[in-house]
């Protein structure tokens, strides 16, 4: 049984804990670094080391209690990955928990999204990625990594921040009016403001971990140039849970390298910063 951040019950056991935090380790349709599949158990090593006072909030927020419940291990297809993930993510959505998930790679995202968007009328997506991934199908599956946000940009509110690589095909599914590009973010926080006002009320947060510039967070499948850093992410983020309700949230593509540890670091204070945002501000 996998413990987020080494935490003991009560803080640990699954009734008594607000938050669910589930692994989906599928890594089937990444097209060039591999790894996914083995980022949540570096992500879980990383946390075990990891204070756990937030300084900035002054909480520690793994008292409202974290349980780790069993990974979806599908992985036969692309397709299949994508039903198991919707119909387990519509079954949990039928509690009173905080729901957050960790991939694997970005197609994980597909069912969860479209069970939180049945589930919450009018629901905004706010995504965090270095690529639009907007294609309709990729490779012959629609459930394809590079088609990620496809069906949230068809049936939700997609915001969409630091985007910075694409392919020309995505342009009709683009709407540039809630695209924020990294070369117009650059030196500047206008796009905050800007970005959480073209939210709605309820938000799903969906990170993937090569927003971040490779300089910090190389352990990505496709690290791009020209990403974002830390403080200006968790200040943007903190604006973000302040002024909108966020129903739940996921962080994918962490590809652990063996001769670096501080990606997995990072991704587990990130996961522990958002909680802290959620439950203590």
């Amino acid at each position: 049984m996998k413990v987020f951040g080494g935490i003991d019950n009560p803080y640990s056991d699954h009734d008594k804990a607000k938050v669910l935090l589930q692994s989906i380790p599928y890594d089937g349709t990444s097209t060039w670094g591999k790894g996914a599949d083995n980022g949540f158990d570096a992500f879980i090593e990383a946390s075990e080391n990891m204070e756990l006072y937030d300084i900035e909030t002054d909480s520690e927020v793994y008292k409202q209690g974290i349980n780790v419940i069993d990974s979806i291990m599908e992985s036969s297809s692309a397709e299949a990955v994508f039903k198991a993930t919707y119909s387990n993510t519509k079954e949990l959505l039928k509690g009173n928990k905080f729901l957050t998930f960790f991939g694997g790679e970005h197609s994980i995202s597909i069912g969860i999204i479209k069970a939180f968007y049945e589930k919450f009328d009018n629901l905004s997506v706010l995504q965090l990625d270095a690529h639009a991934d907007l294609r309709s199908s990729y490779m012959g599956t629609p459930y394809n990594h590079a088609c990620a946000l496809h069906d949230a940009s068809l049936n939700t509110n997609l915001v969409q921040v630091g985007i910075r690589s694409m392919d020309i095909s995505e342009m009709k599914f683009l709407n540039k009016d809630k695209c924020f590009f990294a070369e117009q973010m650059y030196g500047n926080d206008h796009w905050m403001q800007k970005s959480i006002d073209l939210l709605g009320e309820k938000v799903y947060l969906t990170i993937d971990l090569d927003v971040f510039d490779p300089s910090i967070m190389p352990a990505t499948g496709t690290p791009e140039p020209g990403g974002l850093n830390w403080n200006d992410t968790i200040k943007y983020l903190r604006k973000v849970f302040e002024q909108k309700e966020v129903v739940g949230f996921d962080i994918v593509e962490l590809a652990p390298l063996a001769e670096n540890k501080a990606p997995n670091f990072l991704a587990s204070k990130l996961y522990y910063k958002l909680l802290s945002y959620k439950f203590e501000l």
